[in-house]
């Protein structure tokens, strides 16, 4: 299925479905291991029930779906959204090859597209939910998909000082590279909710009920020492830097990874995250 998005999130929308969504199809096993144990926090938060319709936004490559549709069962059903072509195409074949009938997808954009009113039980989102130009307007969007009384749950990064996992490697590669300019104040992007104050204005704003902001620090990890360098220099701010930089590309790898070596235990490379687990209702 597939929804044509109105401008407000252009830009994202075309780099999810170019350099972002390609790099994080490829690499999203790597990337699911790392973050899945956060987003399983937020699907007990959520407690999704069996028979229950359910939204993911911004699924990705669809392994929260499949988990959201296991748990409904059957005779429940979950609709992925995204705007990455990419990804969506992962997810799509994902659950083709598992046979889960209960779980469908969607391209589309949450903050545009005309939701028919009262079609879903619940909403969640792992990470997904940052990159709106409109905030406000997209959960006021999002909340008119939701029956009255229904849940929505998600995940969302706290700062980037507190995300070592992302943090760590930057700090080793600017000593090679120039720092990149400050992000705008509030603007999409992976840390647009970092200020618990403002993202609770917003959800209020959009008509939600019952915010609640509970964090969420743990250490994760994408595997072994080479397997995180080789994710650290493709995504994020380091991976667009190095793109800015290609000149200072061996010695920001060497620098990256003598950073990373001391975090190598038995599982794998360690870092901390910080992170919201954050739930609201639809009056």
């Amino acid at each position: 299925m597939t929804d044509t998005a109105q401008p407000g999130n252009a830009d994202q929308i075309a780099y999810w479905n170019d350099a972002g969504g390609l790099t994080w199809a490829t690499l999203h096993e790597s990337l699911e291991r790392q973050i899945d144990p956060l987003g399983l926090r937020a699907i007990e938060a959520l407690a999704p029930r069996p028979g229950e319709r359910i939204l993911d936004i911004g699924c990705g490559c669809g392994q929260t779906s499949l988990q959201l549709a296991e748990a409904v069962g059957p005779g429940g059903a979950v609709v992925g959204l995204d705007i990455s072509r990419p990804m969506l195409k992962v997810a799509r074949e994902r659950a083709a090859k598992a046979t889960v009938t209960q779980a469908s997808f969607l391209e589309a954009d949450a903050q545009t597209h005309p939701f028919q009113p009262g079609d879903f039980d619940a909403v969640f989102s792992r990470f997904g939910v940052m990159f709106f130009s409109d905030p406000t307007a997209a959960f006021a969007n999002i909340r008119t998909a939701l029956r009255p009384g229904g849940r929505m749950s998600f995940v969302c990064w706290r700062t980037m000082p507190e995300n070592a996992f992302m943090a760590l490697p930057l700090k080793a590669a600017l000593a090679h590279v120039p720092p990149p300019p400050p992000p705008q104040p509030n603007a999409p992007g992976p840390f647009a909710f970092a200020d618990a104050d403002r993202l609770k204005g917003i959800l209020i704003d959009a008509g939600f009920s019952e915010v609640a902001l509970v964090p969420l620090d743990r250490k994760i990890g994408s595997g072994d020492l080479e397997q995180t360098l080789a994710m650290a220099l493709k995504i994020g701010p380091l991976g667009a830097m190095l793109r800015e930089h290609p000149e200072s590309r061996d010695l920001v790898i060497d620098a990256v990874r003598e950073a990373l070596r001391p975090h190598e235990g038995p599982d794998g490379v360690m870092l901390d995250s910080a992170a919201w687990i954050v739930t609201a209702v639809s009056p």
